[in-house]
């Protein structure tokens, strides 16, 4: 047994602001295209985006400079990153370093995963931004 009071350690400084508890599904969605849905969490230095692939499914080829983790719950996706293609299912999970090329589709069935991008990913910032901006209906 390793020694879990550093890590469970109570007196590291004062908190900015307060924690907050968060239903995955009352997020407004964001479609960010046909068959891509995005529910994203966002901290002051991580973001945390719940992702949606219906079937035949997309997300096109693309590189950022956020350090990105992919965790996929459900179904299956393919992911190329910068040439290497594979199919992943539910508890795998791909690190992505920043400007890593990638991209991601699904085929017959949908998926559905989590993206953690640290530091929050900006052109997901400024989508919520604007959903946040845009009328209600």
């Amino acid at each position: 047994m390793t020694d879990t009071d550093p890590y469970f350690a109570t007196d590291t400084g004062l908190a900015a602001t307060t924690g907050r508890f968060v239903e995955v599904a009352a997020i407004d969605p964001i479609e960010i295209l046909p068959g891509l849905v995005f529910r994203p969490v966002a901290g002051e230095r991580v973001l945390v985006n719940f992702v949606h692939f219906e079937p035949n499914t997309e997300a096109p080829m693309h590189d950022h400079e956020e350090e990105q983790v992919v965790v996929v719950l459900e179904g299956e996706i393919e992911f190329d990153v910068d040439g290497d293609v594979r199919t992943l299912r539910p508890g795998e999970a791909i690190h992505l370093p920043p400007h890593v090329p990638h991209a991601a589709r699904t085929h017959d069935t949908s998926c559905s995963e989590m993206d953690i991008f640290a530091p929050p990913r900006r052109a997901l910032v400024a989508l919520m931004e604007a959903a946040a901006e845009a009328p209600q209906e």
